[in-house]
């Protein structure tokens, strides 16, 4: 793949980015707003030498991208919300089984069909793991085009770090723009990445057995253990953004395409003399838990702005709770917000007043 900037749709850039991170399977679904993920994908990805599978279900392709990533293929499938419903419960077999794989959900609103804007109702869904069971699944949130091509990539390194399903969380807005995308090739995956773990028939080795079933004694326990352990260790990966925050009386939290019109809203706020600031979460799973106690413990206070009724403002209040609380903005889901949407919230903040929804 050539190194150019081009001109495209996020939905593009993620598909792009898949290709790029040697993505060689592709099981989809259609269902908008990610149509574009797998009407770019039926051609392209022939050229790379890989398969593409528009499955009967949502369930289908997701336990094919269940097999595929147990025979060590780098493999990804993408829906959007109610479509994301019906995979949960092969996503919850991947993590189980420890197995490698990409799974995009450009969110859009609901509950139930909702419609086919923007919204932030997954975030609950995508960070507890959504599916039946304890575990987690890595989430990334990219805010621009630029961002889902180049999480894109990370998130296939990651599915092979961690041996478990990562997920690209974006929305409607995401998928639909358009926005100039820098394109570039990371370095060729190694061509035994998963071969002392993947299924390829056992003849002239011993047998492998990849599985989420555990009947013995203290066998499911030993498990478990072992998974929690490794969800700690995801750790290390946390990601975000700060902006204008070290002078900051009010901290913004917000993320993906809300985070980055709140941070326009910071910045002209900011022209106008109000000390406030940003921090967009990057990784929503692990969550950057830490930089915010520490901003917390500075005495800042903080307002979480999301595209849905409050979820993610569980998790921040969880990080500041020894030290301060967060108040919280919602814009209702089938509501598009603009910048100057935000200001009037940030400000009431500010002044100590109540908020109500968008």
């Amino acid at each position: 793949m050539s190194q150019e900037r081009i001109f495209i749709k996020g939905n593009e850039a993620v598909a792009r980015g898949a290709l790029a991170a040697g993505c060689k399977c592709y099981f989809g679904y259609p269902i908008t707003p990610q149509n574009e993920i797998p009407e770019f994908m039926s051609s392209a990805i022939f050229e790379v030498g890989g398969q593409f599978v528009q499955a009967e279900s949502e369930v289908a392709a997701a336990n094919m991208l269940l097999g595929a990533a147990a025979a060590g293929v780098r493999a990804m499938t993408s829906s959007s919300s109610p479509g994301m419903s019906l995979k949960q419960e092969a996503i919850s077999y991947m993590a189980g089984s420890e197995l490698p794989a990409v799974i995009v959900n450009m969110n859009r609103g609901g509950p139930g069909l909702g419609d086919i804007g923007p919204a932030q109702g997954d975030y609950y869904q995508a960070t507890r793991g959504g599916g039946h069971g304890d575990y987690r699944t890595l989430v990334l949130a990219p805010a621009t085009c630029q961002e889902g091509y180049d999480m894109t990539i990370l998130a296939f390194d990651l599915a092979y770090k961690y041996r478990n399903p990562v997920l690209i969380l974006g929305d409607a807005i995401l998928g639909q723009m358009k926005e100039p995308v820098a394109t570039w090739q990371p370095e060729p995956v190694a061509a035994d990445e998963a071969a002392n773990w993947c299924l390829t028939g056992a003849k002239g080795r011993e047998k492998r057995l990849l599985k989420s079933l555990y009947l013995d004694e203290g066998a499911l326990a030993g498990h478990n253990r072992r998974l929690q352990a490794k969800y700690k260790s995801m750790e290390a990966e946390v990601r975000f953004e700060e902006f204008q925050t070290a002078d900051a009386e009010l901290v913004v939290v917000a993320y993906g395409s809300i985070g980055r019109i709140a941070k326009s809203a910071v910045r002209s706020l900011r022209k106008a003399g109000h000390k406030v600031g940003l921090l967009r979460p990057i990784t929503l799973y692990p969550f950057p838990s830490a930089a915010l106690a520490a901003l917390a413990a500075e005495g800042k206070r903080f307002l979480t702005v999301e595209h849905n009724l409050g979820q993610m403002v569980d998790d921040v209040r969880l990080a500041v709770r020894r030290h301060a609380d967060s108040e919280f903005f919602g814009v209702m889901p089938g509501n598009l917000p603009v910048p100057d949407d935000f200001e009037g919230p940030i400000l009431k903040t500010l002044a100590g007043e109540s908020l109500e929804a968008c």
